[in-house]
């Protein structure tokens, strides 16, 4: 295993970062640019209609970087050697936090657009809201602590 990942160092750690960057950069313009720009839709259903399709392409690029992320960072692990330490084992921590709050973001959407499929708006509305207001933010905050405990990690 460990020649596979110095064979491929480079490639392994594009990976990763690529995965790192469509989840947590996707999660950033999401909240704060897509999300205020759907609001702007004055018709209701319009809206959720655009909102669940969105989060559903989406979420389904996020399944495969999270793998991507997982299966590039126990070759990183055992490739370099790494030992646990504080910061490796609360970045997996956090990894592993974040990826259950996407479990549950996933989820919650998808009760969101069996809602939607009956008409009930205003309950399917009232099911995506949490994911905007606290389960993204709360991602994105864990996934820059993530970054820089990535950097910090390496010695930077």
């Amino acid at each position: 295993m460990a020649e596979l990942f110095l064979e491929h160092s480079k490639l392994i750690l594009f990976f990763h970062l690529l995965s790192v960057v469509v989840w947590i950069g996707g999660m950033i313009v999401i909240r704060f640019s897509v999300h205020y720009s759907f609001l702007k839709i004055d018709d209701a259903k319009t809206r959720l209609e655009r909102t669940l399709e969105n989060l559903k392409k989406f979420f389904y690029m996020v399944i495969v970087c999270i793998i991507t992320i997982y299966v590039t960072a126990i070759l990183m692990h055992i490739g370099l050697g790494l030992k646990a330490n504080f910061m490796a084992i609360l970045k997996e921590i956090i990894l592993l936090i974040m990826t259950f709050i996407f479990i549950k973001i996933f989820m919650q959407r998808y009760k969101a657009a069996k809602i939607f499929k009956k008409g009930e708006y205003v309950l399917t509305k009232k099911e995506l809201e949490p994911i905007a207001k606290y389960l993204i933010p709360i991602n994105i905050a864990f996934g820059l602590v993530e970054i820089y405990l990535g950097i910090a990690l390496r010695g930077f």
